[in-house]
């Protein structure tokens, strides 16, 4: 029986994706993805039926896998970084009840970009998307609010967009009200991947101009520092 594997590859250079999703992947007779996404996979998907639809085409391609397991072929579905965080999994589960699917996890962009950055998520953190397709900005708005009053270190995804210019903005703002102004800041664009590039900076002094949607927001928590170009997060341990 055909099975439809949901495969996160990474943030996106072959070095960073598993083993396991590599396998699924070479194995697989038919892989579905986002166009970008597909791109950055092309060394491994030589010879097999490649479906691939432009932004915003999620629901399409999460239908198309499911049809090809149907038909009888293994196919993997891909997200960058890992399924499971805002990825495919979701919708394959909620639309997929007479197939067998199997989640391959990968290095979100999270822990990629915080990878670059040193040691900034040591402890309690939480990732928020300002992405407001689907979620209210007043739910964003609340979520932000919250995770800073509770000190986490805070991920922020999909921060800025040709139609969201401003929402990194107001996200900073509103942790401004909780969080000090020296409050050490991560900026890593296209990280893992070719064009990386990375700030590190203070919450009151980011270059709003740098962000873009390839970056990822990474905001450290009341006991967090810069040394060296790179931030830490004391995890508590006795040095």
């Amino acid at each position: 029986m055909a099975k439809l594997y949901v495969v996160g590859i990474g943030p996106g250079g072959l070095c960073h994706i598993t083993q396991r999703a590599r396998e699924v992947i070479e194995n697989c007779k038919v892989v579905v993805g986002y166009t970008f996404y597909i791109e950055l996979i092309k060394d491994l998907i030589t010879g097999k039926e490649v479906i691939k639809t432009g932004m915003r085409g999620e629901i399409e391609r999460c239908k198309m896998a499911i049809d090809k397991v149907r038909d009888g072929f293994d196919t993997c579905i891909i997200s960058t970084g890992d399924a499971g965080l805002y990825g495919m999994a979701g919708p394959i589960y909620e639309m997929g009840e007479d197939i067998e699917v199997e989640v391959v996890p990968g290095i979100t962009a999270a822990f990629s970009a915080a990878s670059e950055l040193g040691a900034p998520v040591m402890h309690d953190f939480c990732t928020i998307s300002l992405s407001d397709l689907m979620t209210p900005w007043e739910v964003i708005e609340k979520r932000i609010k919250c995770a800073a009053e509770g000190d986490f270190i805070i991920a922020i995804y999909n921060p800025k967009s040709k139609g969201r210019v401003d929402h990194i903005n107001k996200a900073v703002d509103i942790i401004l009200k909780h969080r000090d102004g020296k409050t050490p800041v991560g900026l890593v664009k296209n990280s893992g991947r070719d064009g990386n590039e990375k700030v590190v900076t203070t919450l009151d002094s980011i270059d709003f101009d740098f962000i873009d949607m390839m970056t990822v927001v990474l905001i450290g928590n009341s006991n967090s520092y810069i040394k060296n170009n790179f931030i830490v997060t004391p995890r508590g341990y006795k040095l």
